[in-house]
């Protein structure tokens, strides 16, 4: 399997990471906005291409597949151009910034049929696999979903702390991995969702206090806070309120609600979330199959975000 990596930024660096951990994988290409930082990269992880152009990695008879970790606002047209060229492409969440655009990618896949997955970690990490285990056995029934996403951004910084050529937002990007999990987990459409946000940033341009109320059709609800105010700790934190138990999941750990750890260690070939997403996007291609959070399968959290959306515009 030979891929190319598009973003060779602090996500880009995660996925090259897991990709050595997978037997047969190769990575062939590194595109990044600088060339430098593209060879330097490619270097790095034995790559023989490097380059600021995406098309280059696509016209190349070495690329099997494409790894998409670019800013948001390019990853519904990327992922159309990889499959128009004929390759497999993993995106990292969002899919889409708008549910137009979402909904023309899942046109593109169906027409091309070629595997095209979503980076919806959540479904990967080992903590939500454990809950997800026990729900799909019978064995829990979410209640309710409490769900914290906090980071502390008032200047326009990746997770390495380094400046930013694009802006981040709260809804397009972070809530869409709660509404997915919400209805990946619960197995059922979100059909009330409600959102409040508040002050627009003057510098960057969105808002950086969000609140979001989720239902289900049989009244299973999550409540989702998010802030890029908030100066620590950092992260995304879910309290699954279950029928029998509660869980806490803090990326690839959970523990009860009395705090007491919870072995996943079990769960998977790895703890490592971006690993097993990985490995499920080679699988899967391998396979020849769709893989657990393809297009398809995560669509519907892009229909909440596109109706929440349409209610905060009313908001400004």
């Amino acid at each position: 399997m030979r891929i190319a990596l598009a973003g060779a930024g602090a996500f880009g660096i995660k996925h090259l990471d897991a990709l050595t951990a997978i037997d047969g994988v190769t990575v062939t290409s590194v595109v990044s906005r600088r060339l430098e930082q593209a060879q330097e990269v490619a270097d790095e992880y034995g790559a023989p291409h490097a380059s600021t152009e995406l098309d280059d990695a696509l016209a190349r008879d070495d690329v099997d597949a494409v790894i998409l970790c670019t800013p948001t606002q390019m990853h519904a047209a990327q992922s159309i151009a990889a499959m128009r060229a004929g390759k497999h492409v993993q995106v990292e969440i969002p899919l889409a910034d708008s549910w137009a655009d979402a909904l023309e990618v899942a046109r593109v896949q169906e027409e091309t049929g070629l595997v095209a997955m979503v980076g919806h970690t959540r479904r990967f990490n080992p903590s939500h696999q454990w809950v997800h285990r026990r729900i799909v056995a019978g064995e829990l029934a979410i209640q309710q979903m409490d769900v914290q996403t906090y980071f502390f951004r008032r200047r326009n910084m990746n997770a390495l702390g380094q400046p930013r050529s694009w802006t981040d937002h709260l809804l397009w990007h972070h809530a869409a991995h709660t509404v997915d999990l919400f209805q990946y987990q619960t197995g059922e459409k979100v059909t009330i969702a409600n959102a409040v946000q508040g002050p627009i940033h003057p510098g960057l341009g969105i808002a950086m206090d969000m609140s979001i109320q989720l239902r289900t059709e049989t009244g299973k609800i999550c409540t989702l806070s998010l802030s890029f105010n908030n100066d620590g700790p950092l992260g995304t934190f879910f309290r699954y309120i279950c029928d029998k138990g509660t869980y806490i999941a803090r990326y690839d750990d959970l523990v009860d609600g009395e705090e007491e750890p919870i072995d996943v260690t079990q769960v998977a070939v790895s703890t490592n979330g971006i690993e097993l997403q990985d490995r499920e996007f080679v699988t899967a291609i391998r396979d020849g199959r769709q893989p657990n959070s393809s297009v398809a399968s995560v669509l519907d959290c892009y229909r909440v975000l596109g109706e929440l959306e349409l209610q905060l515009a009313t908001q400004i």
